[in-house]
């Protein structure tokens, strides 16, 4: 398919305004901005940064935002000034913030006044010269905005904001921007549009070279996928999965801005509460997510109202950034009448891979067929290609995929093999359809006596236990078979026991997948996007154990 519709992002969101101008482009905090406003609140951000603070293409403007109108405006912004935007996770503790912003270059951060404090302990150790601090409530309307503030500074009580060198407000930001003139920066798809950091789960977060036509060209392909399920200028999408991941930032606001959607940006997905209170208010039509999200919503007060009034109106639910079980999947069908739509995706393929049928009738447990001009792979460790049904690491080529990793050679020539595949580091099989089926990760699979168990396997079904709320799966040391499967519960019912589940789990799993140790936990330590942390799991028994 051709992946080359636009030559830039800014160019996406430019002709996006053109033809959507007054339509609704962002949703947030009962406040909407149009593309039209979008578009110029960029496009002033943008001259702020090339005019204010003397900006040149290429430099570094580091964005640790939560799903509020700013954190369009400035990518956008950023964007159109010719610049790289580096994704920052806002929960990051000073430790991590410094070392990311170092890593990136950065020259400009742009946060919110409430991450001030592990701001200002991380600075030193960084190249950032500017900060720019936002409150939550800058982009609202004046009524709203003092509103937020009142809530945010008064009933939440005051935040301590130690003094930041080269600190510029947002709004003021905006007005200087506004008050001077833009200089258009040529753009291509060869150009650099984002540093997007793994999860560092399995070690020091990687910065992913991710070009202007890799983003295109996945926004491409999800678009052509979508087919006639989604229609231009009509639709509704819940953006509850923060933007600085990849996943919510390609599939959400890229996607839906090119289709001339409206992002309904969900600041604090976690406030189960108020996000029901926010879905009860709208007629979304569309919602993204991950299994953990799905499943919390599944068992808030209130959703089930929800559920009623989007039956027959949510045209799309489309689960990923991990394995989706099927306890969640069969019990979102039945409360909403639609199917959880499940993909497949890394951060190094801008991200989406596989994707199941937009008309699927029912969850199908796989990852689905690649998207349109992708082409993917199962190989074993020495390169050769795998048969249908066997088991080898998940393999991509496509235009979405990386350049490589920021500053570090070596490790991106490792992530490709001598013809071109990127190495995902994840396994699993291809069926005779050409279905992806996911099997685990490399790191994670658990080898018993010399067979391997896969913990996403084993979670899959003690979730199936009415009992069960929440599992992890990993592998302890074993004197006798090398390693065995340690389950971790967090119960739905406090009477559950573990010899109930281990009778459960022996029903439907072979010996030596059968967990030889269960522990009730009140929670799981979970990514901010919800993944259980096996790694953290593993430590707290090596350090228990001795």
């Amino acid at each position: 398919m051709d992946v080359r519709a636009f030559g830039s992002l800014p160019e996406l969101l430019e002709r996006s305004r053109e033809r959507y101008a007054d339509r609704p482009a962002l949703a947030s905090l009962g406040a909407t901005l149009s593309y039209r406003q979008l578009d110029a609140l960029a496009r002033d951000f943008a001259a702020f940064l090339q005019r204010s603070l003397g900006l040149r293409k290429g430099e570094r403007v580091a964005i640790m935002l939560p799903n509020l109108f700013q954190y369009p405006v400035a990518l956008f912004g950023a964007l159109r000034a010719g610049l790289i935007a580096v994704n920052v996770n806002p929960l990051y503790t000073a430790r991590e913030l410094a070392g990311q912003l170092a890593d990136s270059g950065a020259i400009v951060l742009v946060t919110l006044e409430n991450f001030a404090r592990a701001v200002a302990q991380a600075l030193p150790r960084t190249a950032v010269r500017h900060v720019v601090v936002s409150s939550a409530g800058d982009l609202l309307p004046l009524p709203k905005r003092l509103a937020v503030g009142f809530a945010t500074r008064v009933l939440r009580g005051p935040i301590k904001a130690p003094g930041l060198a080269g600190r510029f407000p947002f709004r003021r930001a905006l007005r200087l921007g506004a008050s001077q003139p833009l200089a258009r920066v040529e753009l291509g798809p060869e150009d650099t549009a984002l540093l997007q950091y793994t999860g560092g789960t399995t070690g020091s977060p990687k910065g992913a070279i991710l070009t202007h036509g890799n983003l295109l060209a996945n926004v491409e392909q999800t678009r052509a996928w979508i087919g006639s399920a989604l229609k231009e200028g009509e639709e509704i999408v819940v953006t509850a999965l923060p933007l600085y991941h990849i996943f919510a930032l390609t599939a959400n606001l890229l996607v839906f801005l090119r289709i001339g959607g409206e992002n309904l940006l969900v600041a604090d997905p976690r406030d189960l509460r108020r996000l029901v209170a926010t879905l009860a208010q709208r007629r979304f039509t569309a919602i993204t997510g991950v299994n953990t999200l799905f499943a919390a919503l599944l068992d808030a007060p209130g959703f089930a109202k929800v559920c009623s009034r989007i039956r027959g109106r949510l045209k799309v639910a489309v689960a990923g950034g991990m394995a989706v079980q099927r306890a969640v999947a069969e019990r979102w069908q039945a409360a909403t009448g639609t199917p959880l739509v499940e993909g497949y995706g890394l951060t190094e393929a801008s991200p989406i891979v596989c994707a199941n049928r937009f008309d699927a009738a029912e969850f199908t447990g796989k990852l689905g067929l690649p998207v349109p001009s992708t082409e993917v792979a199962i190989l074993d460790e020495a390169g050769s290609e795998q048969p249908f049904g066997a088991v080898g690491e998940i393999c991509v080529r496509g235009p979405q995929v990386m350049r490589g990793y920021w500053n570090l050679p070596a490790e991106s020539a490792a992530a490709f093999t001598p013809d071109g595949w990127l190495r995902t580091g994840d396994l699993g099989r291809i069926d005779q359809r050409g279905y992806v089926e996911f099997a685990e990760r490399r790191k994670d699979v658990i080898v018993v006596s010399g067979f391997k168990a896969y913990p996403t396997e084993i979670e899959d079904v003690a979730m199936l236990h009415p009992g069960v709320r929440d599992a992890g799966a990993v592998g302890i040391p074993d004197e006798r078979s090398g390693e065995a499967v340690a389950l971790f519960v967090v119960r739905r019912d406090p009477a559950l026991t573990a010899q109930a589940l281990l009778a459960h789990c022996s029903r439907n799993l072979t010996g030596y997948k059968l967990p030889r140790r269960i522990e009730f936990r009140d929670a799981l330590p979970k990514s901010p996007l919800g993944k259980v942390l096996r790694r953290e799991l593993r430590e707290q028994i090596a350090r228990r154990d001795g």
